[in-house]
């Protein structure tokens, strides 16, 4: 078995010009299956609400129901890093709150490492955690809530090819600077666009990593399982390249469980 992934290591990835990889996941089978596959780290997202219990959006899940996702992945893992997401709510109330979810998280759900989205309003929390000893993985970037003050029309904030203007991206490296002087351990930079994302990369000596929106140009990625595997209902007319499709195997497998049992052979498995 390889060596089991850290921090450092990671740091030391970029350093070297090595590309590291991870997956959004929030179950044991899927995270043995990365961790075979030889991904550096899980990334335990509050998108689980919306992509597995039919959420309508991620701002519904509560620490508790990360906590369950944490916990199973934590026991799956045994070389990956492992991130769990703070949901909303805690870090919005203040610092004390958010330490009081981080600790909870940590002690009982098994993270190494806490994901703070929109990090870049709250500094002092990526400083608190930093200080009681809790790696902080700091999401910043263009979402949907901060794309306006960056001057990116609504329409495109959810696109993978969201640009920021000049002005845009020297924000963001100035926002990038100050995650990292407040100890962030990695940066997650949402849709950064080749401009922008090259500028944060050179900018910073912290490994800046990023799902959608992002690209080549940054030190490492982090993709949703449920997209790698194809896995959701849309990809049964999605025209959009993945590397494999579950949804369509998956209706053709139960519809010939049921062919079988209607014509009274024996079921397979």
């Amino acid at each position: 078995m390889s060596e089991p992934v850290t921090i450092p290591m990671l740091q030391q990835m970029k350093r070297d010009g090595k590309k590291s990889i991870g997956v959004v996941a929030w179950d044991y089978p899927t995270t043995r299956f990365a961790e075979r596959a030889g991904v550096d780290f899980i990334s335990i997202g509050d998108s689980v609400g919306a992509n597995l219990w039919g959420h309508s959006n991620p701002l519904q899940v509560t620490l508790d129901e990360i906590l369950v996702c944490c916990k199973a992945v934590r026991r799956a893992a045994t070389r990956v890093l492992v991130s769990c997401d703070m949901p909303y709510g805690p870090l919005q109330e203040g610092i004390d709150s958010a330490l009081k979810a981080a600790v909870r998280i940590v002690k009982e759900g098994g993270a190494d490492m806490i994901k703070l989205d929109g990090a870049a309003d709250y500094p002092e929390a990526v400083e608190a955690l930093t200080r009681a000893g809790i790696p902080v993985f700091a999401q910043f970037g263009l979402t949907p809530q901060t794309a306006m003050k960056f001057g990116i029309p609504y329409s495109a904030q959810n696109s993978a090819g969201a640009q920021a203007s000049a002005e845009a991206a020297e924000r963001l490296v100035e926002e990038a600077k100050m995650l990292e002087d407040a100890g962030a351990a990695l940066l997650d930079f949402t849709n950064s666009g080749p401009v922008a994302g090259k500028a944060v990369v050179e900018a910073v000596d912290i490994p800046v990593i990023g799902g959608f929106g992002g690209g080549p140009w940054l030190d490492g990625r982090v993709r949703l399982a449920q997209t790698v595997l194809g896995y959701g209902e849309k990809w049964l007319t999605s025209k959009t390249e993945t590397y494999f499709n579950t949804a369509q195997g998956t209706v053709d497998a139960f519809a010939a469980l049921v062919a079988d049992a209607r014509a009274g052979k024996q079921i397979k498995g």
